[in-house]
Order: structure tokens, then sequence, then C-alpha cells
């Protein structure tokens, strides 16, 4: 989710029910921190509490030197990456790479945990590959080491986002450690979530790809969860006045030439199943100013008061397997 939940749609999530968000994942070699990009996954200005950062790397003493940084900034929370599957991080040893490793990952933990005096949790995924699954023993060495809460993504490094969640290992891992577990993975629906969170007994879970064009899923999830009642789709002005305050926030994050072009992934997304979405993202991503791209989208959303009066969303590829299972 790196270069998707900046500060600006963190925000937006915490607005519409997500009782959690966590940074980008923050690079652990000084050199990096000043960087614009590193400056960017950190900057918590003005954040709805609590302020999480996640923070990636191989070496015990530059993740605990990252930890106390973070802190230092505002961090409430520190979290270590240790789920990412993206070749780039994995060749650096780091993300999910570190789980081949476990004796380096006993030493980084209990780095980072003693280097600061703020929560520290883990997120990680259940192995290297399906002939090295390693949860249970990593789950194990992150609760003696002082860890305070466990995020585990159903999938090996391997599986990348192939395939399905295994949620049977999700639920021995809750069963072995007595520390709060989340659980990660394919969770797309409201009952979706429900069924995660039954089968594993885990405490909470982790919405992932699913909110992206969807920030609304975080409440969509928590009314069922509470009520076991579906919330109608978002109003068609809801959403518009949603851009209409999302747009700006991330312009003033990225400035006017990063923030049009990395505004095109988010407003994809918002419009993918949404009756003329296609052809309208085609016509927006050749927009080349922030003002242009904002009219653009406004004036998209007025157009769908034409389908009636709530968003009228096609099925989407998630929609027809939760159907179909």
């Amino acid at each position: 989710m790196a270069g998707v939940t900046d500060r600006p749609f963190r925000q937006l999530c915490k607005q519409l029910g997500a009782g959690y968000a966590v940074s980008e994942m923050a690079a652990s070699n000084p050199r990096l921190w000043a960087s614009e990009k590193t400056s960017r996954r950190i900057d918590h200005a003005g954040e709805m509490e609590p302020k999480a950062v996640q923070i990636a790397g191989a070496d015990p003493k530059d993740l605990a030197d990252c930890a106390k940084f973070n802190v230092e900034r505002g961090a409430q929370i520190i979290d270590i990456n240790m789920g990412c599957p993206v070749k780039k991080v994995c060749n650096s040893w780091c993300g999910s790479a570190l789980l081949q490793h476990e004796d380096l990952v006993e030493r980084i933990l209990h780095a980072v945990v003693e280097a600061v005096d703020v929560p520290v949790t883990l997120k990680f995924r259940t192995g290297w590959d399906r002939q090295n699954k390693n949860a249970l023993r990593i789950a194990r060495l992150a609760e003696q080491a002082g860890i305070q809460m466990l995020t585990l993504h159903g999938r090996t490094r391997a599986d990348g986002y192939k395939g399905e969640a295994e949620y049977d290992t999700i639920r021995a891992v809750k069963q072995a450690v007595s520390i709060p577990l989340v659980a990660n993975g394919d969770i797309t629906t409201p009952e979706k979530a429900k069924f995660v969170l039954d089968h594993t007994g885990a405490d909470a879970v982790m919405i992932g790809r699913a909110a992206q064009g969807r920030p609304w899923i975080c409440r969509e999830i928590d009314h069922y969860l509470r009520t076991g009642e579906h919330l109608p789709a978002p109003l068609v002005d809801e959403v518009r006045e949603l851009m209409n305050e999302h747009l700006p926030a991330h312009y003033a994050f990225y400035g006017e030439y990063v923030g049009v072009r990395t505004a095109r992934k988010h407003i994809g997304w918002y419009v993918q199943d949404l009756p003329g979405g296609e052809e309208f993202r085609q016509r927006m991503n050749l927009l080349e100013s922030t003002a242009e791209q904002l009219a653009a989208v406004d004036e998209f959303f007025k157009s769908q008061h034409r389908h009636g009066e709530r968003l009228q969303y096609r099925p989407s590829h998630s929609d027809v397997d939760a159907i179909a299972a």
C-alpha cells in the first residue's frame, strides 16, 4: 500500500470509520530520512490519533534508531514491516524476506522494543513460501520480545497477492499467543469481515486493497458487525463532497506537479465500477493541472445523479467472488 495510504487518505479512512490506520512503509536507512519521499511518509501533521508509523529495514540498530527518530516526531505506535512481498523490498532483505532468518527477526524485535517507550507492533506473513511457513514461531518470538500486537496477512511471500488467504494459519497463530492479533487478506465485504473474525478468532481485521476507491468500506464493515445490516451505497452528493475534500488535501500534500499525477490512481479507483467510469478515467489521465482535474472529477460525480441519488456500482470482481463463495 506504499504510495496509497498517505496522510490525506489515512485521514479520510479514519473519518469514514477506520479505528486505526498505519503510515506507508518508511525506510530505516538514516541516509533516506531527509529524502522527500520518506519525509512525506512520516508526516503526521494534523492527523487524527493514534499516529502509527511503519518502518522497514534489515539492520536492528538502524530500525531501532528509526523508531526513536519517528517517536521524537510524534509517532505514538511503531509498526515493523515483515510482510511486504515486493521484489525491490525483499531484494534488500527487508519486508517478508526477513522471515527466512528467524535469528535476525528476533534481534530486530528486541532492538526496536527496547529503543522506544511506545507500543511496537508487527506486520508479517505466514512464511517465505508454502514449504517454509513459520508464522507460529515468528508470533511466539514477537510475543517474547514485547511486541504488543500482530497483524498477519494470510499468504506467504511467494504467494504475493495470488490465491486465497489462508485463514486457518491466522487462527492457529491466534490460539498460540496471548497478544492481540489482526487478520488481513482478501477482506472485501462486510460479510467477509465477519466470516474472518468468526473463523480465526482474531481481535480485528485490517483492510488493504479493498479500501482503494471505497474508503467508506470501513464504516460499512463496522455497521454490519454491530447490527447485522448493510448500509446503503453512499449518496452521490456525499462522495462528491468527499472528493472535493480528498483531492485538495492530496494536492496540498504533494504539490501541483506530483499531486495531479499521484491523484490519478485514486480517482481511477473511485470511478472504476461506476457508469462511464472507464471512459472518464482515460480522459482524466490526460489532464495536466490540479484545477482541471478537480473540476473534471466534480463534473463526473454531478453526472452520476442521472443514475440515482446513490452510487450505482457495477459488480466488481471481488463482489462476484463473494457471491460465488
